[in-house]
């Protein structure tokens, strides 16, 4: 398929508060600081998968930013989206489910997410391109 394909981290702060980074998919993230970069409170693990369900409503290994419609009320997702992805048109996301790809633009996939109540942050997760 043309476009960015990409990956999609589900991450929690010391706080609770919870993160979906989404980069393209070759995209180098240090987990060890990208709480400095994204506004974390500390550190930052890998949320549950019972929490993943709860909030977005998909199982590990299906995470996308189009499980955002599964937090429209509660908002309890902060999307990050790397600005690097945001320069690649189309972008390839799975619809929920890890069997199937769907492409969206990026003006799309903005458009989705504050449809959803989200507003995404665009920012550097990484200063490095390359192999993860």
């Amino acid at each position: 398929m043309p476009g960015g394909h990409t990956k999609n981290l589900f991450l929690k702060d010391k706080k609770g508060r919870i993160f979906l980074v989404v980069a393209l998919h070759d995209t180098e993230i240090d987990l060890k600081s990208i709480h400095q970069r994204i506004g974390a409170q500390g550190r930052v693990s890998f949320g549950k998968p019972d929490l993943l369900m709860e909030v977005l409503g998909v199982p590990p290994g299906s995470v996308t930013p189009l499980a955002l419609i599964n937090d429209r009320d509660a908002q309890r997702v902060t999307p990050i989206f790397d600005a690097t992805m945001m320069e690649v048109e189309p972008l390839n996301f799975h619809p929920l489910e890890n069997t199937a790809t769907t492409t969206i633009s990026r003006q799309g996939l903005l458009a989705f997410a504050r449809a959803c109540g989200h507003e995404p942050l665009i920012i550097a997760v990484s200063d490095k391109q390359g192999a993860v």
